[in-house]
């Protein structure tokens, strides 16, 4: 790791440090409720790859390093709801505070106000992050692999499936995929951006695609800004995304998810 990632997650782990002195980890899995209804994703992706539909993981996020502030008037409940009516399969909501201007409350908000799984994309270091991910009511979380190493990724893999949070395993080269594949995870995302340097290539994940087995589910993530991404991925074998900033910046979400979703 190095440059922005690196920073990134040092400030997390400051943050997360802080969070334990006001919440200890005891007291947070005290918060832990049964009438957390759990919206499965995995299944449903798995089942979109097989039958050869678009599933698309709809972002919402206020800024990030790479674009600055994407969107000035920030609704994150009303750009969700927007989404599932234009067929979003699946919300992913940036939690990050210092980066991306998020807020881990906007999961619970988002929950209450969509019928569709909501993944947490955060930078998870810690276990403590688990448990919180499950008390505000995310569905789904992402574990980056450049950031955990193997140790982490099969502790924290192992709490996921205690705390039923489905998992997305995201990689972004081939030493990262070949971690990855060893954990015998389903569901593998593919990041076009290099997190060390923001770099974009939508390309990678096509790249890459060709060297997993059939039976894992790959998503797509980062860069992918058209009806003709789509097409390109689909005749390879790939139909699960992860979008957010190009639907963001575009004039109307709605109208823009469906065409991703028809090729236009």
């Amino acid at each position: 790791m190095n440059n922005i990632l690196k920073k990134i997650c040092e400030d997390k782990k400051l943050e997360i440090e802080i969070l334990k002195n006001k919440c200890s980890l005891n007291s947070l899995k005290k918060l832990l409720s049964d009438k957390i209804i759990k919206r499965d994703f995995q299944s449903n992706i798995v089942n979109s790859s097989i039958e050869k539909k678009n599933f698309i993981i709809g972002e919402i996020k206020k800024s990030s390093p790479s674009a600055g502030e994407i969107i000035n008037s920030y609704e994150p409940v009303e750009i969700a709801k927007i989404y599932e009516r234009a067929g979003v399969k699946a919300i992913s909501i940036l939690t990050e505070k210092n980066y991306f201007k998020g807020e881990i409350d906007h999961l619970s908000f988002i929950k209450q106000n969509t019928n569709i799984p909501i993944l947490r994309k955060d930078f998870i270091i810690d276990e403590y992050q688990l448990y919180e991910s499950k008390v505000y009511q995310a569905d789904v979380v992402l574990l980056i692999v450049s950031i955990l190493n193997d140790n982490q990724l099969n502790k924290f893999l192992e709490i996921a499936n205690d705390l039923n949070l489905d998992c997305i395993i995201e990689t972004h080269d081939e030493s990262e995929i070949k971690r990855a594949l060893k954990l015998n995870y389903p569901i593998l995302g593919i990041n076009n951006r290099n997190l060390k340097n923001l770099k974009t290539d939508i390309n990678n994940s096509a790249d890459l695609f060709r060297s997993i087995s059939k039976d894992y589910t790959v998503i797509a993530e980062s860069g992918i800004k058209s009806s003709a991404d789509i097409k390109m991925y689909n005749d390879l074998g790939i139909f699960n995304f992860l979008i957010g900033e190009s639907i963001l910046r575009s004039n109307d979400y709605s109208t823009f998810i469906k065409k991703l979703l028809n090729h236009g």
